[in-house]
């Protein structure tokens, strides 16, 4: 399924998102406060994932896309992709069973040629393994830029053309169709944690109408409490597309009748 754009038609909105984007930003700064290395704020931060993971299965949340790795972070110290690298191998070896039991679904989008086999082969089988899964998507963007969506959709629209040997139909619809999240609705509510207040090139086309929240907690701190408050920052938000507050029906607003 291909979802249509939120500057094609307004979407359903309910007071629980239906999409939560997050850029899980704040470990090497967690690990610093405590005088730990950097990469001991990554290990911790597998645990926040796991919590934020489970609670929004809770809260009936259909998808959850998480900014582990960008195109940009290839620039870190070598030591720290090292690490990360061989930590996104362990989550994948240890968590997909325990997703999979929990019918959650795993999707991992970006630019995978980079990676090695083994991290390759891993994702195919944990895709593969819990692609019937409904709960709820989990989405992981490795090695992931928005740009680097955009770019690698519209080479695939114009190989179409030569394909067909005409010129394509270019649209909003035949584009999105090419981009990495095709399969899911664009995020509802982005977050982004560690007190920064930018998107960082991450989902720079599917986030048009996203609501925007920033917290100071560094991710290894964001726990159920924590999505709770940006889940109820959001049902007080009204969301109009364009449209006057006089054209909006009547929205569940009470943050006390949320189910997290």
């Amino acid at each position: 399924m291909t979802y249509t754009s939120s500057t094609v038609r307004v979407p359903d909105v309910a007071a629980v998102p239906r999409h939560i984007a997050i850029i899980m930003d704040g470990n090497g700064r967690w690990a610093t406060q405590r005088r730990l290395p950097r990469v001991a704020g990554h290990t911790r931060g597998v645990e926040a994932v796991r919590t934020v993971v489970e609670a929004c299965a809770r809260c009936g949340v259909e998808y959850l896309t998480l900014f582990a790795f960008s195109s940009e972070n290839w620039r870190r110290p070598n030591d720290e992709v090292s690490f990360l690298m061989r930590l996104f191998v362990t989550a994948l070896e240890r968590e997909v069973g325990k997703l999979h039991a929990n019918g959650i679904r795993l999707r991992v989008v970006g630019d995978l040629a980079m990676f090695d086999k083994r991290i390759q082969d891993l994702i195919k089988r944990a895709e593969t393994k819990t692609a019937r899964n409904t709960r709820l998507t989990l989405t992981i963007a490795a090695n992931y830029g928005g740009r680097w969506d955009i770019m690698q959709a519209s080479r695939k629209l114009a190989e179409e053309a030569v394909q067909a040997g005409h010129a394509a139909e270019i649209s909003e619809a035949s584009f999105t169709q090419h981009l990495a999240l095709a399969y899911a609705p664009e995020p509802d509510l982005f977050i982004r944690t560690g007190g920064e207040q930018r998107i960082s090139n991450f989902l720079l086309w599917q986030m048009a109408y996203t609501e925007l929240y920033f917290t100071d907690i560094f991710w290894p701190d964001f726990d159920g409490a924590a999505l709770g408050q940006a889940i109820a920052s959001y049902a007080e938000r009204e969301r109009r597309f364009g449209r006057t507050s006089a054209q909006l029906e009547p929205q569940v607003q009470n943050a006390d009748s949320l189910p997290c």
